[in-house]
């Protein structure tokens, strides 16, 4: 674990941990998390002899507090900063929510022109465009997120506490097992970061429009995401995803939530390592 300073002077967090001569997996958190969403996967593919690495994005996590940079442009030059200074090639990039949008920037713009790149997973991922639009009227409403920034704004630590315990991981449905521990560890996550930048971000997440990094992706690249999805709609994330990206493989979990990553580690970890090794 340790730090590194973009060409920006932004200090970013990583943890790398495993043989240094493995294949990497790159892992990319959602909004408004950081790298420890990803311990149960992280753990799983370290166990597998994988090279684990994963990094808090700028503004959040243990990552520097900057006033700036929070855009989708500036997560993917601080993932290329991170990738080039750990010499990392031959890499598996794996992304959930917004950390799926980073993804998809990243190897379209920095990652395949740089032959970095092997394979690529987004997990319930925000491309192509979360906002809801006349070309893309599955999308949010944009009342939605600015609800999101009131909210942030208003109270930051009952947003997400509300976020956490209700459509994050389903907790609000009939039946749902609900675990405190886990609601616990996405408000700690949360609440680390940057109130500002976290603000800065719902745009980010929302209103880049994805498509041209999607086409302009040609590596193998697995699309995952849960029909019960609440956060994002899967109608306008994962199934536009597969139509656009040019070697892609779809796989919808029926009445999974959004952060079914924690939820359900064991349906999902070895459909990713099957991938990984196909």
């Amino acid at each position: 674990m340790g730090y590194i300073t973009t060409d920006d002077g932004v200090e970013i967090f990583y943890k790398d941990w495993g043989p240094k001569d493995a294949q990497p997996v790159h892992f990319h958190h959602g909004w408004p998390l950081s790298s420890d969403d990803w311990d149960a996967q992280m753990l799983f593919f370290l166990q597998h002899g994988y090279r684990v690495v994963a990094h808090d994005r700028r503004g959040h996590g243990r990552s520097a507090q900057v006033p700036f940079g929070h855009d989708m442009d500036h997560y993917a030059a601080d993932v290329n900063a991170l990738v080039e200074q750990l010499g990392l090639r031959n890499v598996v990039h794996i992304g959930h929510s917004t950390g799926g949008g980073q993804v998809a920037r990243y190897v379209a713009r920095y990652g395949e022109p740089q032959g970095r790149v092997a394979k690529a997973v987004l997990v319930a991922a925000v491309p192509p465009l979360m906002l809801k639009t006349e070309s893309n009227p599955d999308g949010t409403p944009l009342e939605v997120f600015d609800s999101f920034r009131s909210a942030l704004a208003a109270n930051r630590a009952q947003f997400f506490l509300d976020v956490a315990s209700g459509p994050f991981y389903g907790f609000n449905r009939p039946g749902a097992e609900v675990t405190e521990g886990t609601i616990r560890n996405w408000w700690r996550q949360g609440m680390m970061g940057s109130a500002q930048a976290h603000y800065e971000g719902i745009r980010a997440f929302s209103e880049t429009d994805q498509s041209e990094d999607l086409k302009a992706i040609s590596v193998p690249t697995l699309v995952l995401q849960g029909d019960d999805d609440q956060i994002v709609p899967y109608k306008a994330a994962s199934l536009l995803q597969a139509k656009l990206l040019q070697n892609g493989t779809l796989k919808i979990y029926e009445g999974l939530p959004h952060g079914m990553l924690t939820t359900h580690a064991e349906l999902i970890n070895p459909d990713i390592l099957a991938f990984i090794e196909g």
